[in-house]
């Protein structure tokens, strides 16, 4: 699976992306991370050397950080990071095992 990284760092911007899977019922895939968290940051940048330049047809990630927006957080109830939310349709499937969320990422 290959990614587009779209770091978000404003809520309307998250509240926007959401609106727009609502109405389109597509997939949505939000990364939440901390910069004070190692294993974030670590992530973070394996992400960005892995799909620093994406292809045609990547999906988009969008990745949004607890200090520019914490009202994200509570909506999703994130409280261990970092944590791979992915919507499809209605559902809302959260990962935040570590292992997994690499697994997820194609990262290993």
């Amino acid at each position: 699976m290959n990614y587009k990284l779209i770091k978000l760092t404003k809520e309307n911007d998250l509240n926007r992306e959401l609106r727009k899977q609502k109405q389109e019922r597509g997939e949505l895939a939000i990364l939440f991370v901390s910069h004070w968290d190692k294993y974030s940051s670590a992530l973070v940048k394996k992400l960005e050397k892995r799909f620093s330049s994406p292809k045609p047809g990547a999906k988009p990630l969008y990745i949004v950080d607890n200090y520019n927006m914490p009202h994200s957080f509570v909506i999703f109830k994130s409280f261990v990071l970092p944590q791979l939310v992915t919507i499809r349709k209605h559902k809302v499937f959260s990962e935040d095992y570590l292992p997994s969320v690499y697994k997820s990422l194609d990262l290993e």
